[in-house]
């Protein structure tokens, strides 16, 4: 998790760089504390999981709505506190196919039955 923390800070650090915002000025800009702010782009401290204040952010940071760049802006924060989006979680049938992705993510090979549900998944998106 520590991980994502740094990656997910660092990309926020260079989106603010990229729209030439001063860790203050981004700060008034979203009404967020600047000490916060900092802590999370060097990854000391997790990102906010409200989507209202993180899809603030992106719209100051130049991230349009609706655009992919918004979602992976919004994923990143979530997974960056090790939380699964909700619209994921909110699928009837996630929590089938979960355990064969995390094996899949650790390298270890899924069985012949996850991976055709995998598969139906991805035929039925």
């Amino acid at each position: 998790m520590l991980k994502n923390l740094k990656k997910f800070g660092e990309n926020l650090k260079n989106l603010r760089i990229e729209k030439e915002l001063s860790l203050r000025e981004i700060c008034k800009e979203v009404d967020y504390d600047a000490s916060n702010w900092s802590k999370i782009e060097r990854g000391i401290i997790s990102p906010p999981s409200d989507e209202k204040v993180l899809s603030k952010w992106a719209r100051v940071l130049g991230i349009k709505s609706q655009s992919k760049e918004f979602k992976e802006f919004i994923d990143s924060a979530l997974v960056a506190q090790g939380i699964i989006p909700e619209d994921v979680l909110s699928r009837e049938d996630a929590f089938k196919y979960l355990p064969a992705v995390f094996r899949t993510l650790r390298n270890e090979k899924p069985t012949k039955e996850e991976i055709d549900r995998l598969i139906e998944l991805i035929r039925n998106a």
